[in-house]
C-alpha cells in the first residue's frame, strides 16, 4: 500500500495543492522515526466525541431494546430469529465497510474526503430506522436493518479515519479514554432514551436516531477538511489489489495478530451477552416475560450502566497512559466481565443481583474499550504508512463477532430447556469464558506493550 491515500500521485510531479494543503494539516515536522503531527486542538475532539455519541446512540439502540420490541410483535413464538437478523446484518457490514473506506480514501470533494461519507452515512442510517420502524414482516425488518447498521457504521467508521488522518501518538491516550467513555456511553444512552418512548413504534427508533443525526451534521458542518478535488492518483484498483489491501501476514505482525485474536473473542463474549439482555431480563424480572412489562426498570439499569461504565472507561484510557501498561488492564477487565457474566447466569430472579452483575459487565467493558483503543494504537503496523489499511483489518474483530454471536447464539437459547423456554443463562457462561481467554491472550502472548 501507498503512503497514505494521496501519496501514490506521480513521482516526482509537484504536489497537487490538496496534497499540500493535506500534510499542513496533518503533520508539523519530520523526526528521525518518521513525520509528527500537530495535536489536534480540542475543537476537534469535541466534535468528533459529539458525532460519534450520535452515531452509538442510533445504532446501538436498536440492538440493546427496540429490534427486540418488534421482533415480539412480528414473530412472538420465534424471539430467537433476532439473532439471525442481527447477525446477518454485520455480516453485510463487515463486507461493505472496507469498501466504503477505501472509497473515502480516495475521494475527490471540496468538502475533503471524510465529510461527504460521513453526511450520507448518516442519512443511510436513519432512512433504515424509518424502514424498520414500519417493516410489516420480519425479512423487510432485516432489510431495515441491513440499512440501518450500514448506515451508521459507516458515519462511525469515518470518525476512525479521520483520527487515523490527523491525530498524533501523543493524543493516543487521552482520545481512547475519551472515545471509549462515548462509545459504552452512547449505546446505554440511547437505550434509556428509546425506552421512553416504548409504545410509539416511529419515535422509539426515530428519537435515537434524531440524536445521530445532529451528532453527526455538527462534525461535518464545524470541523473542516482541505480540499482534495487535486488529489492525483497513479494507479488504479482492481479486485486483487482490493483483496491483498485487507489481509496481512500475523508472523509478520505477531502482537496485532494476537490482539486481533483477543479482541474477536472479548467482543464475541459481549456480543453473545448483550443480543439478548433485554429479553433475558424480561424473563428474570417480569411475570410476563415482555420488554414492555419491564418498564422503569430498564431506566433503572441504563442509568446505573451509563455512570458505571463511564468511569471505567475514563480511569480505564487515563490510567492506562499514565501508568504506561495496557496488558494489566485488558487481562483485568476480562477477569471482572466473567464475573460479572457468572453472575448474571446465576442470578436467579433477585433484582440486585442481576443489577450487580450489569454492573461488573459494565465496568469491565468500559474499561476494555478505551485500553483496547490504545493498545490498537501502539501495536499498529506501518502506521506512518498504511494506518488506514490496519485499522480497517483490526475492524474485521468487532464486525465478525456481532455477526457470528447473534447468529451462535439464537439456538444456544434452546439448548436445555422445554418448549417455550430459552436458556439465556447459557449465553452469559459462553460469554464469561470467551472474556477471560481474551486477557489472558493480551498478557501473555502480547510482547511488545507493557
Amino acid at each position: 500500500m501507498s503512503d497514505g491515500p494521496f501519496a501514490s500521485a506521480v513521482p516526482g510531479a509537484p504536489a497537487p495543492p490538496a496534497q499540500e494543503a493535506l500534510a499542513a494539516d496533518t503533520q508539523a515536522e519530520s523526526t528521525p522515526t518518521g513525520p509528527a503531527r500537530t495535536p489536534m486542538p480540542p475543537r476537534y475532539i469535541v466534535f468528533m466525541l459529539l458525532g460519534m455519541f450520535g452515531a452509538y446512540a442510533a445504532l446501538v439502540a436498536p440492538i440493546g431494546l427496540t429490534l427486540s420490541l418488534r421482533i415480539q410483535e412480528l414473530a412472538p413464538s420465534n424471539v430467537e430469529v433476532l439473532g439471525f437478523v442481527i447477525g446477518i446484518g454485520a455480516i453485510v457490514t463487515t463486507i461493505v465497510g472496507p469498501l466504503a473506506g477505501l472509497w473515502s480514501d480516495r475521494t475527490r470533494s471540496r468538502f475533503g474526503r471524510r465529510r461527504p461519507f460521513a453526511f450520507g452515512a448518516a442519512l443511510l442510517g436513519f432512512a433504515g430506522l424509518i424502514v424498520i420502524a414500519q417493516a410489516p414482516n420480519v425479512p423487510m425488518l432485516l432489510v431495515g436493518w441491513i440499512i440501518t447498521s450500514v448506515g451508521w457504521s459507516g458515519s462511525m467508521n469515518t470518525l476512525i479515519q479521520s483520527q487515523a488522518d490527523r491525530l498524533p501518538e501523543s493524543q493516543y491516550g487521552r482520545v481512547a479514554g475519551l472515545s471509549g467513555f462515548i462509545q459504552m456511553v452512547a449505546p446505554v444512552a440511547g437505550i434509556a432514551l428509546a425506552s421512553a418512548f416504548i409504545g410509539n413504534n416511529y419515535l422509539v427508533f426515530l428519537v435515537p436516531g434524531a440524536v445521530g443525526l445532529v451528532g453527526m451534521m455538527a462534525w461535518v458542518l464545524f470541523v473542516k477538511e482541505c480540499d482534495s478535488r487535486d488529489a492525483v492518483f497513479e494507479d488504479n484498483l482492481n479486485a486483487g489489489k482490493l483483496l491483498s489491501s485487507f489481509v496481512f501476514n500475523p508472523r509478520q505482525y505477531p502482537d496485532f495478530a494476537w490482539n486481533w485474536l483477543a479482541r474477536l473473542l472479548f467482543m464475541t463474549g459481549v456480543t453473545f451477552a448483550s443480543t439478548f439482555s433485554s429479553l433475558f431480563f424480561a424473563s428474570r424480572l417480569t411475570t410476563s416475560g415482555q420488554i414492555a412489562d419491564l418498564g422503569n426498570i430498564i431506566i433503572v439499569f441504563s442509568t446505573i450502566s451509563i455512570a458505571v461504565t463511564g468511569v471505567g472507561a475514563l480511569l480505564g484510557g487515563f490510567l492506562s497512559d499514565k501508568l504506561k501498561r495496557r496488558r494489566a488492564f485488558v487481562l483485568g477487565s476480562g477477569i471482572v466481565y466473567t464475573a460479572g457474566s457468572i453472575t448474571l447466569a446465576f442470578g436467579g430472579s433477585d433484582f440486585v443481583v442481576l443489577l450487580l452483575g450489569s454492573c461488573l459487565n459494565g465496568l469491565a467493558l468500559g474499561v476494555f474499550s478505551s485500553v483496547d483503543q490504545a493498545l490498537v494504537l501502539m501495536v499498529l503496523p506501518e502506521k506512518d504508512i498504511n494506518a488506514g489499511r490496519f485499522l480497517g483489518i483490526n475492524g474485521y474483530s468487532t464486525s465478525i463477532a456481532q455477526a457470528i454471536a447473534p447468529l451462535l447464539a439464537a439456538p444456544l437459547v434452546l439448548i436445555g430447556v422445554g418448549e417455550g423456554e430459552k436458556n439465556y443463562g447459557l449465553l452469559f457462561l459462553v460469554a464469561a469464558g470467551l472474556t477471560i481467554l481474551a486477557g489472558i491472550i493480551v498478557q501473555w502472548k502480547v510482547k511488545s506493550v507493557r
